[in-house]
């Protein structure tokens, strides 16, 4: 009763045997049993990358290098922008913290025609006749908001 040896046994596409030295080196012409013979090797695996699977290893560690550089780039950056002081004028109401309201252009009273010649004025309804509405970039601190304070993140979960 014989025991084959487990690499003998292993048979597997990935799995290769290393190459076995042969007894005669026909470079030398000399034979190889005088010398040092080397130790028994392990079965080494062979791996078969072809250039797609080389491309979907490399687009893998980018892509998880991505998610984690990203977000740790924008909470730096968010960071330092916490730190500088915001004094740039809002945008659309000029710093007023007001905005000139659309519908009665200002003047608190809106007038509508009703037909043969009748004008029908009364208070706008969207200022209240006030002529202005809160400006809704700045929310009438006349200071432009950062973009991310712009922004409201909620957690739905």
């Amino acid at each position: 009763m014989t025991i084959a040896s487990p690499i003998s046994r292993l048979h597997s596409p990935f799995v290769c045997c290393p190459l076995k030295i042969s007894s005669f080196s026909p470079l030398s012409g000399t034979s190889l049993r005088n010398q040092r013979s080397p130790p028994a090797s392990y079965p080494s695996i062979r791996a078969d990358l072809d250039q797609n699977t080389i491309v979907a290893i490399t687009v893998g560690v980018v892509s998880v290098a991505a998610g984690i550089g990203i977000p740790i780039f924008y909470e730096s950056q968010i960071d330092s922008a916490a730190k500088r002081e915001n004094t740039q004028p809002c945008f659309p109401c000029d710093g007023s913290g007001a905005q000139r309201c659309r519908f009665c252009m200002g003047s608190g009273n809106v007038t509508v025609e009703l037909g043969g010649g009748e004008n029908e004025v009364s208070r706008c309804i969207n200022c209240d006749g006030v002529g202005s509405l809160t400006c809704t970039t700045c929310q009438g601190s006349g200071i432009q908001p950062r973009y991310l304070d712009r922004r409201e993140f909620k957690d739905d979960d």
